[in-house]
C-alpha cells in the first residue's frame, strides 16, 4: 500500500486517472432515479484521493478546462447567434432575465450570510449546476489584489460548496419543474391537455401531413409487398401508389419494382407502372408500412429485391433556402423525394419533428433514404457530417490560444481590472467559431466523438485536479459549512426557478410546456427537461430548451467572472 500511495506521489497523473475512472463508474451507478452525476462523483473521488497528500501540476487542469470550454461554445454557437437574430428573441430575453435571476439570488443570499469570495463562487457553481464557474471563477480571483494566501482560502473553498449545493441543485431542479412547475401552471392535467392542443397543431402541414410525423425516434423501414389488391387492376405509376397511399394516411416510397423478374430502382420522374401480381419495394416510418395489407397486398420475404444500400446520414444545416424552413415546407421539396426526416438535433438536444417545426442553420438532422437520394438531399440542405475521425485541431488550438489572447486583455475601472480571463476568452472563441463553422463548413471540422470527449473529459479532467488539490482541507471546509451551505443552495436553486416560471407565464405568456422548457434551458440542466418531459408524456419542452440552453450556458460561466467581481 505504500508503495501504491509513493508512485502516486511520484505520478501524478496516475491519481488523475484512477479518479476518472472511478468517478465515471460511481456517477453511473442509480438507486431508482437518484444519481451523483458524474462531475459530482469525480470530485468526491477526487476528494479521497487528494486525502493521499498528492501534489498536482496546475497547468494540466488548466489545459484540459480551456477545451471544456472550447468545445461548449462550439457547440451552442450556432443557436446562440442563430438566436440574437431569429425568432427566438424573446426566448433569448427570457434567458437572460433568468441567469440575472441566478446571479442576483446568489449575490443576495452571499451577502445576507457573510460568505467570502470563494463561498460566493461554490454556491453559485453547485446551486446552478454550473460546473464551469469554479474554473472561471478560479481565474479571476487569481487576477485581483489580495495575497497568495487569501487567494488560495478562497479557491480552497469553492468545491466544497460546489459540492454541498450541487446535488440539490441537479434533483431539487427536476423536482421543481416536473412537479411544482406544472402546479403553478394551472395543474398537470391542464398542461398535459394544452401541450397536446400544440402539438396537433404544430402537426399541421400541408397536403398529406403524416399524422405520425412527430415519432422521430422509430427507425425507418423497406419492406417488399406482391401487388394484389384491386388498385392495381389497372397499371398504376409509382406517383399514382405513392398519392394513393398518403390519401390512406400514410407517407411511404416506392423504392424498387420487380416485373417479370426484372427488378428496377425507381426515380422521381419514373414512368414505369406496376401491374397485379408484381412485386415493390415500400420505405417510410415503419409505423406507417405495418398495418392492413389489403391496401397492397401480402407482404412477401424477398431477399433479392430487399438487397440495395440504404443510408442514414447526418445532416447540418447550413443552406440560406432551408434556414427558417418549416419540417413540412422540406419534405416537399424536390430533392427529397424518397427521404424521410428521421431526428432533429439542436444544441444537442433532440427537438420533436413536427410539421410545424421551423429548422434553422446549425441544426443537425438525420434523413434516411437510398444513398443517391440522401447524397442529393444533403448537398442541398448543407453538409454531411460523415463518420469520421479526423479532427481539425488547427483549428482548435489556435482558436484557444486566439481567444485566450483576447480574454486576458484587461480593462481598468480605478484600480479594479475586468477581464473575460482567459478561460471566458475560449468560450467566447468557440461561440464564435462554431457559429461560422455552420456557415462555411469548409474549416474546423469537429465529429461529435471529439467534441463529445473534449467536453466530458476536459471537465471532469479539470474537476478530478481540483478534488485532489483540495482534498487535504475539504473533509474540515465541509464540517464548518455543510449544513447552513445546503440550505442557501436550496433557496439559491429554487428562488430563479419559481419566479422564471412566473415570468414565463404571466410576462412572456409562453405556453405552459415552453415555460418549462425555457427554464431548463435557461438553467442548462438537461435532467430536469428529461423529467419535464416525462411528466407531460411529450418531447414538446425540448422547443423552449435549445434557445435559452445556448444563452444559459455563455452567461452562467461568465457569471463566474461578475459574482467575484461583484463580491470583491
Amino acid at each position: 500500500m505504500e508503495w501504491i500511495v509513493q508512485t502516486l506521489r511520484d505520478n501524478p497523473s496516475l491519481a488523475v486517472f484512477l479518479t476518472i475512472g472511478v468517478g465515471f463508474f460511481i456517477g453511473q451507478l442509480k438507486y431508482k432515479s437518484f444519481s451523483l452525476g458524474t462531475v459530482t462523483s469525480v470530485l468526491l473521488v477526487g476528494v479521497l484521493v487528494g486525502q493521499l497528500d498528492i501534489p498536482v501540476p496546475g497547468p494540466l487542469k488548466d489545459v484540459f478546462f480551456l477545451l471544456f470550454l472550447f468545445s461548449i461554445g462550439y457547440s451552442v454557437g450556432p443557436q446562440f447567434f442563430q438566436a440574437l437574430r431569429g425568432d427566438g428573441l424573446k426566448q433569448v430575453l427570457f434567458a437572460v432575465v433568468v441567469c440575472v435571476l441566478c446571479l442576483l439570488c446568489t449575490w443576495g443570499v452571499a451577502l445576507c450570510m457573510g460568505y467570502d469570495i470563494g463561498e460566493a463562487v461554490g454556491l453559485l457553481a453547485g446551486a446552478q449546476t454550473m460546473s464551469a464557474v469554479i474554473g472561471v471563477g478560479t481565474d479571476t480571483i487569481n487576477t485581483l489584489a489580495a495575497t497568495d494566501a487569501q487567494k488560495q482560502a478562497w479557491i480552497g473553498i469553492i468545491p466544497v460548496c460546489y459540492a454541498v449545493t450541487y446535488v440539490f441543485g441537479t434533483i431539487g431542479s427536476a423536482y421543481l419543474l416536473a412537479n411544482l412547475g406544472p402546479w403553478m401552471l394551472g395543474g398537470l392535467k391542464k398542461v398535459k391537455e394544452e401541450t397536446a392542443e400544440l402539438e396537433k397543431k404544430l402537426n399541421q402541414g400541408s397536403g398529406d401531413t403524416d399524422p405520425n410525423y412527430f415519432k422521430a425516434l422509430r427507425p425507418i423501414a423497406f419492406r417488399a409487398y406482391k401487388t394484389k389488391a384491386d388498385f392495381f387492376s389497372t397499371p398504376r405509376t409509382p406517383r399514382e401508389i405513392e398519392d394513393y397511399l398518403a390519401g390512406q394516411g400514410r407517407r411511404l416510397f416506392v423504392e424498387r419494382v420487380r416485373r417479370g423478374g426484372k427488378i428496377t430502382d425507381i426515380t422521381p420522374d419514373s414512368s414505369l407502372t406496376v401491374s397485379c401480381g408484381d412485386e415493390i419495394v415500400l420505405s417510410g416510418r415503419r409505423e406507417n408500412i405495418v398495418g392492413d395489407e389489403s391496401w397492397i397486398g401480402p407482404e412477401v420475404a424477398d431477399s433479392e429485391i430487399l438487397d440495395f444500400p440504404a443510408e442514414e446520414l447526418e445532416v447540418t444545416i447550413a443552406s440560406k433556402a432551408v434556414d427558417k424552413m418549416t419540417v413540412d415546407e422540406l419534405r416537399h421539396q424536390k430533392y427529397m423525394y424518397g427521404v424521410t426526416i428521421k431526428s432533429i438535433v439542436r444544441a444537442g438536444v433532440n427537438v420533436p419533428v413536427l410539421a410545424g417545426v421551423a429548422l434553422h442553420r446549425g441544426d443537425v438532422i438525420t434523413i434516411v433514404g437510398l444513398e443517391r437520394e440522401t447524397k442529393e438531399a444533403a448537398a442541398k440542405i448543407g453538409y454531411a457530417d460523415l463518420r469520421t475521425t479526423k479532427t481539425d485541431l488547427v483549428f482548435v488550438g489556435l482558436g484557444i490560444f486566439l481567444g485566450g489572447l483576447i480574454g486576458s486583455l484587461a480593462i481598468h475601472f480605478g484600480k479594479v481590472p475586468v477581464s473575460l480571463s482567459v478561460s471566458g476568452g475560449a468560450l467566447i472563441a468557440g461561440l464564435v467559431l462554431g457559429w461560422l463553422r455552420s456557415k462555411h463548413p469548409t474549416f474546423g471540422r469537429l465529429p461529435r466523438s471529439s467534441v463529445w470527449l473534449m467536453d466530458n473529459l476536459g471537465l471532469n479532467m479539470f474537476i478530478a485536479v481540483v478534488g485532489i488539490s483540495s482534498g487535504p482541507s475539504f473533509v474540515s471546509g465541509f464540517k464548518e459549512i455543510g449544513f447552513v451551505m445546503f440550505l442557501m443552495g436550496i433557496i439559491a436553486t429554487s428562488l430563479p426557478l419559481i419566479l422564471g416560471v412566473i415570468i414565463g407565464h404571466r410576462l412572456f405568456k409562453f405556453p405552459a410546456a415552453i415555460t418549462l422548457g425555457c427554464c431548463a434551458g435557461s438553467r442548462t440542466t438537461t435532467a430536469s427537461l428529461g423529467a419535464i418531459q416525462d411528466a407531460l408524456g411529450s418531447s414538446i419542452p425540448a422547443m423552449g430548451y435549445t434557445v435559452t440552453y445556448a444563452i444559459g450556458n455563455t452567461l452562467l460561466i461568465l457569471w463566474g467572472v461578475v459574482i467575484v467581481l461583484m463580491m470583491g
